[in-house]
Protein backbone atom coordinates (compact mmCIF):
# COMPACT_ATOMS: atom_id res chain seq x y z
CA UNK A 1 0.00 0.00 0.00
CA UNK A 2 1.57 3.35 -1.02
CA UNK A 3 -2.00 5.49 -0.28
CA UNK A 4 -3.89 5.22 2.79
CA UNK A 5 -7.15 3.66 1.99
CA UNK A 6 -6.11 4.14 -2.03
CA UNK A 7 -4.53 1.99 -4.39
CA UNK A 8 -1.93 -0.56 -3.54
CA UNK A 9 0.94 -1.65 -5.88
CA UNK A 10 -0.65 -5.38 -6.11
CA UNK A 11 1.10 -7.05 -8.93
CA UNK A 12 -0.17 -10.68 -10.23
CA UNK A 13 1.19 -13.23 -12.46
CA UNK A 14 -1.32 -15.92 -13.30
CA UNK A 15 -1.59 -17.89 -16.91
CA UNK A 16 -3.27 -15.03 -18.76
CA UNK A 17 -0.98 -12.64 -17.22
CA UNK A 18 1.87 -14.48 -18.45
CA UNK A 19 1.05 -14.62 -22.22
CA UNK A 20 0.78 -11.07 -22.28
CA UNK A 21 4.09 -10.38 -20.84
CA UNK A 22 5.69 -12.41 -22.59
CA UNK A 23 4.50 -10.98 -25.66
CA UNK A 24 5.41 -7.58 -24.45
CA UNK A 25 8.84 -8.32 -23.70
CA UNK A 26 9.71 -11.08 -26.42
CA UNK A 27 8.66 -8.86 -28.96
CA UNK A 28 10.18 -5.77 -27.63
CA UNK A 29 13.85 -7.53 -27.33
CA UNK A 30 13.24 -8.05 -31.14
CA UNK A 31 11.47 -4.44 -32.27
CA UNK A 32 14.80 -3.24 -30.20
CA UNK A 33 17.20 -5.01 -32.08
CA UNK A 34 15.60 -3.90 -35.26
CA UNK A 35 15.14 -0.26 -34.30
CA UNK A 36 19.50 -0.46 -33.65
CA UNK A 37 19.32 -0.86 -37.65
CA UNK A 38 16.21 0.97 -38.63
CA UNK A 39 17.86 4.32 -37.84
CA UNK A 40 21.38 5.87 -38.77
CA UNK A 41 23.84 6.29 -35.55
CA UNK A 42 23.25 10.35 -36.37
CA UNK A 43 19.74 10.17 -36.05
CA UNK A 44 18.16 12.12 -33.07
CA UNK A 45 15.24 9.09 -33.43
CA UNK A 46 17.94 6.30 -32.52
CA UNK A 47 18.15 7.36 -29.00
CA UNK A 48 14.62 8.71 -28.34
CA UNK A 49 12.67 6.16 -29.88
CA UNK A 50 14.11 3.14 -28.01
CA UNK A 51 14.28 5.40 -24.62
CA UNK A 52 10.11 5.59 -25.00
CA UNK A 53 9.53 2.48 -26.55
CA UNK A 54 11.03 0.82 -23.07
CA UNK A 55 9.59 3.11 -20.86
CA UNK A 56 5.84 1.78 -22.73
CA UNK A 57 6.92 -1.56 -22.47
CA UNK A 58 6.88 -1.01 -18.47
CA UNK A 59 3.58 0.38 -18.67
CA UNK A 60 2.74 -2.45 -20.95
CA UNK A 61 3.82 -4.83 -18.00
CA UNK A 62 2.17 -3.11 -15.42
CA UNK A 63 -1.27 -3.36 -17.41
CA UNK A 64 -1.18 -6.79 -17.49
CA UNK A 65 0.39 -7.41 -14.17
CA UNK A 66 -1.55 -5.35 -12.44
CA UNK A 67 -4.06 -6.47 -9.69
CA UNK A 68 -5.69 -3.73 -8.31
CA UNK A 69 -7.87 -1.80 -10.89
CA UNK A 70 -7.23 1.28 -10.21
CA UNK A 71 -3.15 0.73 -10.67
CA UNK A 72 -4.35 -1.36 -14.30
CA UNK A 73 -6.02 2.44 -15.17
CA UNK A 74 -2.24 4.12 -14.05
CA UNK A 75 -0.35 1.82 -16.60
CA UNK A 76 -3.22 2.16 -19.04
CA UNK A 77 -2.76 5.73 -19.10
CA UNK A 78 0.79 5.24 -19.48
CA UNK A 79 0.53 3.70 -22.55
CA UNK A 80 -1.51 6.61 -23.92
CA UNK A 81 1.02 9.44 -23.13
CA UNK A 82 4.08 7.14 -24.39
CA UNK A 83 2.32 6.32 -27.45
CA UNK A 84 1.61 9.90 -28.13
CA UNK A 85 5.02 11.08 -28.23
CA UNK A 86 6.32 7.76 -30.28
CA UNK A 87 3.51 8.66 -32.72
CA UNK A 88 3.91 12.37 -33.04
CA UNK A 89 7.79 11.89 -33.48
CA UNK A 90 9.25 15.48 -34.28
CA UNK A 91 5.98 17.16 -35.23
CA UNK A 92 5.37 15.08 -38.41
CA UNK A 93 2.90 12.85 -36.40
CA UNK A 94 0.95 15.32 -34.81
CA UNK A 95 -1.98 14.92 -36.50
CA UNK A 96 -2.36 11.26 -35.99
CA UNK A 97 -0.98 11.19 -32.42
CA UNK A 98 -3.21 14.22 -30.90
CA UNK A 99 -6.42 11.62 -32.74
CA UNK A 100 -4.57 8.48 -30.87
CA UNK A 101 -5.21 10.07 -27.62
CA UNK A 102 -7.81 11.90 -27.44
CA UNK A 103 -10.18 8.92 -28.51
CA UNK A 104 -7.38 6.43 -25.98
CA UNK A 105 -7.99 9.05 -23.75
CA UNK A 106 -11.33 9.02 -23.60
CA UNK A 107 -11.47 5.17 -23.03
CA UNK A 108 -9.13 5.86 -19.99
CA UNK A 109 -11.99 7.68 -18.13
CA UNK A 110 -14.23 5.11 -19.22
CA UNK A 111 -11.86 2.79 -17.68
CA UNK A 112 -11.94 4.99 -14.48
CA UNK A 113 -15.33 5.74 -14.31
CA UNK A 114 -16.00 1.50 -14.95
CA UNK A 115 -13.22 1.35 -11.72
CA UNK A 116 -15.11 3.04 -9.90
CA UNK A 117 -18.37 1.53 -10.42
CA UNK A 118 -17.04 -2.05 -9.71
CA UNK A 119 -15.35 -1.46 -6.92
CA UNK A 120 -18.67 0.46 -5.36
CA UNK A 121 -20.07 -3.03 -5.95
CA UNK A 122 -17.75 -5.93 -4.73
CA UNK A 123 -15.98 -3.48 -2.02
CA UNK A 124 -12.64 -4.22 -3.35
CA UNK A 125 -10.33 -2.70 -6.24
CA UNK A 126 -8.26 -6.10 -6.48
CA UNK A 127 -9.34 -7.93 -9.31
CA UNK A 128 -8.63 -11.27 -8.23
CA UNK A 129 -11.80 -10.27 -6.05
CA UNK A 130 -13.47 -8.89 -7.99
CA UNK A 131 -13.66 -11.98 -10.58
CA UNK A 132 -14.54 -14.30 -6.90
CA UNK A 133 -17.24 -12.06 -6.54
CA UNK A 134 -18.58 -11.96 -9.99
CA UNK A 135 -22.47 -13.00 -8.91
CA UNK A 136 -22.07 -9.56 -6.59
CA UNK A 137 -21.38 -7.73 -9.66
CA UNK A 138 -23.91 -9.39 -11.84
CA UNK A 139 -26.40 -8.81 -9.33
CA UNK A 140 -25.93 -5.04 -8.54
CA UNK A 141 -27.62 -2.53 -10.24
CA UNK A 142 -24.37 -1.23 -11.58
CA UNK A 143 -23.73 -4.23 -13.41
CA UNK A 144 -24.83 -2.97 -17.32
CA UNK A 145 -23.23 0.38 -16.70
CA UNK A 146 -19.95 -1.16 -15.94
CA UNK A 147 -20.41 -3.06 -19.00
CA UNK A 148 -20.77 -0.25 -20.82
CA UNK A 149 -17.92 1.32 -19.35
CA UNK A 150 -15.46 -1.77 -20.17
CA UNK A 151 -16.74 -1.79 -23.49
CA UNK A 152 -15.87 1.67 -24.58
CA UNK A 153 -12.25 1.40 -22.71
CA UNK A 154 -11.55 -1.67 -24.36
CA UNK A 155 -12.85 -0.25 -27.84
CA UNK A 156 -11.29 2.50 -28.38
CA UNK A 157 -7.39 1.22 -27.21
CA UNK A 158 -8.64 -2.15 -29.45
CA UNK A 159 -9.81 0.38 -32.40
CA UNK A 160 -13.33 -1.32 -32.22
CA UNK A 161 -15.52 0.16 -34.48
CA UNK A 162 -16.78 3.20 -34.16
CA UNK A 163 -13.44 3.96 -32.93
CA UNK A 164 -11.12 2.21 -35.06
CA UNK A 165 -10.47 5.23 -37.32
CA UNK A 166 -7.46 6.13 -35.15
CA UNK A 167 -5.44 3.44 -35.92
CA UNK A 168 -4.77 3.70 -39.50
CA UNK A 169 -4.03 7.57 -38.74
CA UNK A 170 -1.23 6.57 -36.24
CA UNK A 171 0.89 4.81 -38.95
CA UNK A 172 2.53 7.71 -39.83
CA UNK A 173 4.98 6.93 -37.10
CA UNK A 174 8.36 5.14 -37.45
CA UNK A 175 8.14 1.64 -38.07
CA UNK A 176 9.73 0.05 -34.87
CA UNK A 177 6.58 2.17 -33.32
CA UNK A 178 4.34 0.59 -35.54
CA UNK A 179 5.49 -2.70 -35.41
CA UNK A 180 5.48 -2.40 -31.14
CA UNK A 181 2.46 -0.82 -29.65
CA UNK A 182 -0.12 -0.87 -32.93
CA UNK A 183 0.66 -4.57 -34.64
CA UNK A 184 1.84 -6.38 -31.06
CA UNK A 185 0.93 -4.55 -27.59
CA UNK A 186 -1.08 -1.45 -27.33
CA UNK A 187 -3.58 -2.55 -29.01
CA UNK A 188 -3.82 -5.63 -27.90
CA UNK A 189 -4.55 -3.69 -24.01
CA UNK A 190 -8.09 -3.40 -24.83
CA UNK A 191 -8.36 -7.58 -25.19
CA UNK A 192 -6.71 -8.14 -22.39
CA UNK A 193 -8.83 -6.07 -20.30
CA UNK A 194 -11.99 -7.88 -21.67
CA UNK A 195 -10.55 -11.36 -21.13
CA UNK A 196 -9.61 -10.57 -17.46
CA UNK A 197 -12.89 -9.47 -17.20
CA UNK A 198 -14.51 -12.42 -18.99
CA UNK A 199 -14.90 -14.43 -15.90
CA UNK A 200 -16.60 -11.54 -14.39
CA UNK A 201 -19.18 -11.28 -16.59
CA UNK A 202 -19.79 -15.07 -17.65
CA UNK A 203 -23.34 -15.59 -18.11
CA UNK A 204 -23.98 -12.16 -18.35
CA UNK A 205 -25.85 -11.63 -21.60
CA UNK A 206 -25.37 -7.95 -22.36
CA UNK A 207 -21.62 -8.76 -22.14
CA UNK A 208 -21.55 -11.38 -24.15
CA UNK A 209 -24.60 -10.32 -27.16
CA UNK A 210 -22.21 -6.72 -27.39
CA UNK A 211 -18.58 -8.44 -27.84
CA UNK A 212 -19.98 -10.70 -30.25
CA UNK A 213 -22.31 -7.57 -32.48
CA UNK A 214 -19.10 -5.25 -31.75
CA UNK A 215 -16.34 -7.94 -32.10
CA UNK A 216 -18.07 -8.78 -35.48
CA UNK A 217 -18.75 -5.51 -37.08
CA UNK A 218 -15.10 -5.11 -36.85
CA UNK A 219 -13.84 -8.29 -38.03
CA UNK A 220 -15.81 -7.73 -40.93
CA UNK A 221 -15.39 -3.77 -41.65
CA UNK A 222 -11.80 -3.90 -41.16
CA UNK A 223 -11.40 -7.15 -43.55
CA UNK A 224 -13.09 -5.30 -46.04
CA UNK A 225 -11.74 -1.75 -46.07
CA UNK A 226 -8.25 -3.43 -45.92
CA UNK A 227 -8.63 -5.25 -49.68
CA UNK A 228 -8.94 -1.91 -51.01
CA UNK A 229 -5.95 -0.93 -49.55
CA UNK A 230 -2.48 0.23 -52.08
CA UNK A 231 -0.67 1.95 -48.92
CA UNK A 232 0.91 -1.36 -47.22
CA UNK A 233 1.30 -0.41 -43.69
CA UNK A 234 -1.94 1.20 -44.01
CA UNK A 235 -3.45 -2.32 -45.25
CA UNK A 236 -1.67 -3.95 -42.20
CA UNK A 237 -3.48 -1.58 -40.19
CA UNK A 238 -7.19 -2.52 -41.41
CA UNK A 239 -5.97 -6.02 -41.12
CA UNK A 240 -4.59 -5.48 -37.23
CA UNK A 241 -8.54 -3.82 -36.76
CA UNK A 242 -9.96 -7.15 -38.48
CA UNK A 243 -8.22 -9.30 -36.10
CA UNK A 244 -8.28 -7.28 -32.97
CA UNK A 245 -12.24 -7.68 -34.13
CA UNK A 246 -11.80 -11.59 -34.11
CA UNK A 247 -10.65 -11.75 -30.59
CA UNK A 248 -13.18 -9.46 -29.25
CA UNK A 249 -16.05 -11.51 -31.21
CA UNK A 250 -13.97 -14.59 -29.43
CA UNK A 251 -14.24 -12.92 -26.07
CA UNK A 252 -17.76 -12.11 -26.52
CA UNK A 253 -18.75 -16.12 -27.49
CA UNK A 254 -17.27 -16.92 -23.67
CA UNK A 255 -16.62 -20.31 -23.93
CA UNK A 256 -13.21 -22.07 -22.80
CA UNK A 257 -13.14 -23.06 -25.98
CA UNK A 258 -13.28 -19.54 -27.30
CA UNK A 259 -11.12 -17.83 -24.67
CA UNK A 260 -8.47 -19.89 -25.39
CA UNK A 261 -9.03 -19.80 -28.81
CA UNK A 262 -8.46 -15.77 -28.29
CA UNK A 263 -5.84 -15.84 -26.02
CA UNK A 264 -3.54 -18.14 -28.72
CA UNK A 265 -4.42 -15.63 -31.37
CA UNK A 266 -2.95 -12.57 -29.21
CA UNK A 267 0.26 -14.51 -29.26
CA UNK A 268 0.08 -15.45 -32.80
CA UNK A 269 -0.65 -12.16 -34.39
CA UNK A 270 1.74 -10.37 -32.01
CA UNK A 271 3.86 -12.47 -33.81
CA UNK A 272 2.82 -12.59 -38.08
CA UNK A 273 1.81 -8.91 -37.99
CA UNK A 274 5.01 -8.09 -36.27
CA UNK A 275 7.23 -9.83 -38.97
CA UNK A 276 5.23 -8.20 -41.43
CA UNK A 277 5.39 -4.47 -40.00
CA UNK A 278 9.38 -5.26 -39.78
CA UNK A 279 9.42 -6.52 -43.22
CA UNK A 280 7.89 -3.39 -45.02
CA UNK A 281 9.77 -1.46 -43.15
Amino acid sequence: AWIPSGPSLDLRLDALALVFALVVTLIGVLVMAYALRYFAHDDPDAVRIPALLALFAGAMLGVVLADDIFLLFVAWELTSITSFFLIGGTGKGAKGATRALLVTGIGGLALLAAAIVIESAVGSPTLSVITAQAATVQGSSLAVPAVILLLLAAGTKSAQVPFHFWLPGAMVAPTPVSTYLHAATMVKAGVYLLLRMAPTFDGFMVWHVSLVLIGGATAVLGAWVALVQRDLKRLMAYSTVSQLGLMTALVGLGTPLALGIATIHVLAHALFKAALFMTVG
